[in-house]
């Protein structure tokens, strides 16, 4: 697939996961690169904030960010911080501070604790596409309708997809593509 835009994978706490829609997706697309992984830090928020700026940074011309899961997270905290013009953001089955989550992950107040919280509360700058489950372990979709609208994002129900993950049977997510063409296809801010 050719966007015009390059496209920056903003991966989750995971990181890179071999069998992840996102890892699939980079390997299509020609203008793309990803966040890599930290060594050190790896849940500090701030550290992952600035290894985003650090990747955008390297990038000329048009963005798309595309996030899962706390990635989205991350996406919202470095809009509240950095200026640069991004083109648009898919993010994709964000997770729920106030949730309890299942014991493979770090626990909300682990994070609470890594700086994750308060959660930026303004629109973003830049038009967004929030696609979310119904049956999301780390997000009901009540939480999911709450975060597009405090960030401003187009709400996709995507229905009973689990968490979007290899876990909950995706590896390659094809409708990524469409949601990507139509952040890539906007004039301004203001074409979702």
């Amino acid at each position: 697939m050719e966007t015009q835009a390059t496209v920056l994978i903003v991966p989750g706490l995971r990181d890179h996961v071999e069998e992840h829609w996102q890892t699939h997706l980079e390997s299509r697309l020609q203008r793309v690169c990803s966040v890599p992984p930290l060594t050190e830090n790896r849940l500090d928020c701030d550290a992952r904030i600035e290894n985003i700026q650090r990747q955008i940074e390297r990038i000329r011309g048009d963005i798309i960010l595309v996030a899962h899961s706390a990635g989205c997270l991350m996406v919202a905290h470095w809009a509240a911080r950095y200026t640069r013009e991004i083109k648009g953001a898919l993010l994709a089955a964000p997770p729920d501070m106030q949730a309890d989550w299942p014991p493979q992950y770090p626990t909300p107040d682990t994070l609470r604790e890594q700086g994750w919280e308060p959660l930026p509360q303004q629109p973003l700058p830049f038009p967004s596409i929030l696609a979310a489950s119904t049956n999301d372990y780390l997000a009901s979709f009540t939480a999911a309708e709450r975060m597009a609208a405090t960030w401003g994002s187009k709400l996709v129900n995507l229905g009973a997809v689990g968490h979007l993950n290899p876990a909950s049977g995706y590896g390659p997510w094809p409708m990524a593509d469409v949601f990507i063409e139509e952040l890539d296809s906007c004039l301004t801010p203001c074409c979702l």
